[in-house]
């Protein structure tokens, strides 16, 4: 009923018309608002109307910049950082450790037999040409080498570089041109390059060396990436450094423990990885105090007599300190300590803490960001890491149609090899040296809000001294081999000594640079100082634009009336047709009524017609006659409008 009543009273509104113009409403904001400017406007002679009235439009003007301003720079949603420092007790961070070799040489001789034979001879060509080439009874498998072989290019004459194969097979830049058999260069007067090309040597490329030994290291390592590719996961593992080899004591605060207390992962660099306090089976474990003795203290075994010679070059542990439940890059993060020495690290906490969306492009827990997480199957949480290594795995399996064994593999993929997928080095190395690829990458991928930092600080020390080299020896072999004689040495052991430093930790935490309150305390400062004006000053103003869009809207609906009565009347040459002529119409088929036909003088009648004699009129029915709605009766008053 309420409803009705409002929507009688629009239309009494709309029928009456607006009951003043655009000038007199006009008039009446300037004299009636708060602001000081329009009062002048109206009440000043001609000359300082003028005159107010370019102040208070300069002024308007000036307020209108100043709030796009304002404005413009709460909508960058730029965040200031603070630092602030805690005390606490602390969950000990994970603590990743690895052997430097991923796997024991007597265990993978099996299959890098060839390997092996065909870099021995490389080797020979490199470092004596003359005298390998003169060696030909030597069989070699050059099934691999086929595929990606190394080169010598001979930049004598930059214009024309020849290009040499290392055992005899001469080619030119282009490929239809060739050397005289039996030439050779030293790998002092050439470079050292491995030459890539694709399915059937279509499209070749050459990744240069300034060094030999760089370049016949990448060479073993992708030869052996191809042959590791091929052998499922599970035996890998078998033939890495287990646990209890590894790790020779353990013991966290004044509790002891053993490799029982790490949780093993593969690694495809580093081979078998093991996990202290990763907290997915247990919680984390809390750091009592600060200070060396309430760390972790660990003694390894990396077994460097077993290295792969030619697939690691580098002998050591390999560490990691990162959060519990995140996966760990020991290859970008980790840090190396030395055998024969007690590295002893450190640690301070850094937490950090960034602001969401709209003001940076984080996430939470990785579900916004449109790259499927591979490091999912391990349970761990999101990393922008993980996100770009996942993103490239994908872009690998749409460009070379395989997957690289360094990365996870997706469900229903393989991973790439020689065999398989012959060119695919050659893919991997165009996709590896991509900007746009990375770019597009990085773009995808979104930092965490939340992240942990652990900065370290690393001393070293010789371990076992020279005094206490024989009996640590003695005892050590004893728990582990049961033996009395000494099976470790220097080159094999490592100690560490992990702790927290203090208690204190430092929180980076961004906040809004800009907030709503600074956003109106600005407007409200500038509209009051350039115009003397408040908020009720803009809900006058907001005031006075309702009722010039309700007298528009009112105007408009007059003038599509009397528009819509002017065409109505343009069908009839005459006033419309009463009730009783339509009813006749209705009732007699030959009824016509009488139409008033053109002529000298509207007033006259043709010649031939006698003018109608005068009868009595007939009834008046004009009470009948079909009357626009000019008289409303209102629901309340019941006053004619």
């Amino acid at each position: 009923m309420l409803v009705k009543k409002c929507l009688v009273k629009c239309l009494h509104r709309l029928q009456k018309g607006p009951g003043y113009s655009y000038k007199e409403l006009l008039v009446w904001y300037c004299s009636n608002t708060n602001t000081h400017g329009p009062k002048r406007i109206i009440c000043e002679g001609p000359k300082k109307k003028a005159v107010w009235f370019l102040i208070t439009l300069l002024f308007t003007s000036l307020v209108c910049w100043q709030w796009g301003v304002f404005i413009r720079t709460y909508l960058s949603w730029e965040v200031s950082v603070s630092l602030s420092l805690g005390f606490k007790t602390m969950d000990f961070p994970a603590v990743t450790i690895c052997n430097a070799s991923p796997f024991q040489y007597s265990k993978v001789k099996h299959l890098l037999k060839d390997l092996d034979e065909l870099m021995e001879a490389v080797l020979e060509r490199i470092l004596a040409p003359e005298q390998s080439y003169a060696n030909t009874t030597r069989t070699l498998n050059f099934t691999i080498w086929n595929d990606t072989p190394l080169v010598l290019i001979d930049e004598q004459n930059p214009h024309h570089p020849v290009v040499l194969d290392l055992f005899g097979d001469v080619h030119n830049g282009s490929a239809d041109s060739s050397l005289a058999p039996g030439r050779t260069c030293t790998a002092q007067g050439c470079k050292v390059a491995m030459r890539l090309c694709s399915l059937n040597g279509t499209a070749c490329t050459f990744r240069n060396f300034t060094s030999a030994t760089h370049a016949v290291t990448e060479w073993y390592q992708l030869q052996a990436t191809n042959i590791f590719s091929q052998v499922p996961t599970h035996k890998l593992a078998e033939m890495g450094y287990p646990a209890e080899r590894l790790i020779l004591a353990c013991l966290f605060g004044s509790e002891p423990c053993s490799y029982r207390n790490f949780t093993s992962i593969f690694h495809p660099d580093y081979g078998n990885c093991y996990i202290f306090n990763w907290g997915m089976t247990e919680k984390a474990l809390p750091s009592a105090n600060p200070g060396a003795e309430f760390g972790l203290k660990l003694i390894l075994d990396i077994g460097q007599e077993d290295y792969v010679p030619f697939l690691t070059s580098t002998a050591g542990a390999r560490l990691l300190l990162h959060e519990q439940r995140s996966y760990p890059f020991i290859k970008d993060e980790g840090i190396y300590a030395m055998s024969g020495t007690e590295t002893s690290i450190g640690v301070l906490v850094d937490k950090l803490e960034r602001m969401g969306e709209p003001y940076s492009q984080c996430t939470m827990n990785g579900s916004d960001v449109p790259v499927r997480n591979l490091y999912s199957d391990y349970n761990t949480t999101y990393s922008i890491q993980a996100c770009i290594r996942s993103c490239f795995q994908e872009h690998m399996i749409q460009n070379c149609s395989c997957a690289h064994y360094l990365y996870p593999l997706p469900r229903g993929e393989r991973y790439c090899n020689n065999r398989e997928f012959p060119d695919w080095a050659y893919c991997y190395s165009r996709l590896r040296m991509s900007v746009a690829q990375r770019e597009t990458c990085i773009n995808m991928c979104k930092e965490s809000c939340n992240d942990t930092q652990y900065k370290m600080t690393i001393s070293m020390a010789d371990w076992p001294s020279e005094a206490s080299e024989d009996w640590i020896f003695h005892v050590l072999s004893q728990e582990r081999d049961q033996s009395t004689n000494i099976t470790l040495s220097r080159k094999g052991v490592v100690k560490l000594n992990i702790y927290f430093q203090e208690f204190n930790y430092r929180t980076i935490e961004e906040s809004a640079a800009n907030n709503i309150v600074w956003l109106l305390s600005n407007l409200g400062g500038q509209f009051g100082f350039w115009m003397g004006g408040s908020v009720l000053c803009l809900i006058e103003f907001g005031e006075i634009l309702i009722d010039f869009v309700w007298i528009t809207v009112i105007k408009l609906v007059a003038f599509t009336k009397n528009l819509r009565q002017r065409r109505a009347q343009a069908r009839y040459a005459g006033p419309p047709p009463t009730v009783a002529e339509l009813v006749e119409a209705h009732t007699n088929f030959g009824f016509q009524p009488d139409v008033a036909r053109p002529g000298p003088d509207p007033g006259t009648y043709p010649d031939e017609q006698t003018v109608p004699i005068p009868g009595t009129p007939p009834p008046n029915y004009d009470s009948l006659r079909l009357q626009p709605l000019d008289i409303i009766e209102s629901d309340s008053e019941g006053e004619a409008i």
